[in-house]
């Protein structure tokens, strides 16, 4: 028998990997376990396929094995009726017996799905987890903040640049790493660059990985570009991009482009993560990937924690978030 810890670890899995495919809701999983312990079902919510939540998915493929079992859940079961019927009648009437979920719900609307359901006389244990809070933390940031997660992936050399003083930047990080940057891009609700890299590039910005969802794709900026399935936002302000992404549902965004755009995003304070593949080369001049910031003394530095680093192929992939004061 899984251990909850294993259990989440596997419901991580399942989150991430369902997190291109659920535009306006949480990147839920959920799991059963019949009441000996043993795994019956899985589900997740994919918005673009279909309404069901993922408690619905697994309790659906369950059937009458989930008599008597565990439901093992991300987040906290939605307590209100909108799109779908409320997930606390779903879980009421399968016959559960007992709910484990590591996040609770700050939805307004959609919270209080756990005291709902110990009244009605289901056994529920809130089992923090970080690793899921990380996976669903786009749509948490979302609830939050009112706005979608935005990271920044860039690809660097050793000493910080973007391109030659030629403008040549094909290939600065390593075939490991291009590769790695497709699951990276899986995980997205909208992928946004610039109308200056879209034009010098042409980038697709799809991801290259099987069943993955696509992506909205946006070009921002105000100079005219043919881009076929994209949507340009034709304005440096950004505002109008925010709110595109907002009524679009977008729960996490990622950004590849310049430093002129990203620099601009950086002293907006919407740039929330950065992912930095770091190629092991050195130019000594060319395109920087970050510009002024109107930083003028140590003191006024942006600060950011890094939550992983690791080896991909021959360049260094480093994650960060950043530290709000």
């Amino acid at each position: 028998m899984k251990s909850t810890l294993e259990i989440f670890n596997d419901l991580a899995s399942l989150s991430r990997a369902a997190s291109g495919w659920c535009v306006h809701n949480p990147n839920v999983s959920a799991a059963v376990y019949d009441r000996d312990g043993n795994f019956v079902a899985a589900g997740v919510h994919k918005k673009k396929v279909s309404n069901d939540h993922a408690e619905v998915v697994a309790l659906k493929a369950a059937g009458s094995r989930a008599q008597g079992g565990t439901l093992y859940l991300s987040l906290e079961p939605c307590n209100h009726s909108g799109t779908t019927p409320a997930c606390v009648d779903a879980i009421k009437a399968s016959g559960i017996k007992k709910v484990v979920y590591a996040v609770s719900d700050p939805h307004p609307i959609a919270r209080g799905g756990a005291e709902a359901l110990k009244k009605s006389g289901i056994d529920v244990v809130h089992e923090k987890s970080e690793i899921l809070e990380f996976e669903q933390r786009g749509w948490l940031h979302r609830i939050t903040h009112g706005r979608p997660l935005i990271t920044a992936k860039v690809g660097i050399t050793l000493d910080g640049f973007i391109a030659a003083t030629d403008g040549t930047s094909q290939w600065i990080t390593s075939e490991e790493s291009r590769h790695d940057v497709q699951y990276l891009r899986s995980q997205m609700g909208a992928i946004i660059t610039s109308t200056e890299t879209f034009l010098n590039d042409h980038p697709s910005l799809l991801p290259r990985v099987a069943g993955a969802a696509a992506p909205l794709r946006l070009v921002v900026g105000e100079r005219d570009v043919q881009a076929t399935g994209f949507t340009h936002i034709k304005s440096r302000e950004s505002a109008p991009l925010i709110d595109f992404l907002n009524k679009e549902g977008i729960n996490h965004a990622l950004v590849e482009a310049g430093g002129v755009f990203l620099s601009a995003l950086f002293r907006q304070n919407l740039i929330d993560e950065l992912v930095i593949y770091q190629a092991p080369k050195l130019l000594g001049s060319g395109k920087k990937w970050v510009e002024n910031l109107g930083i003028a003394s140590l003191s006024q530095a942006m600060e950011w924690e890094c939550i992983d680093s690791h080896r991909v192929g021959p360049d260094v992939k480093s994650h960060y978030r950043r530290v709000v004061k």
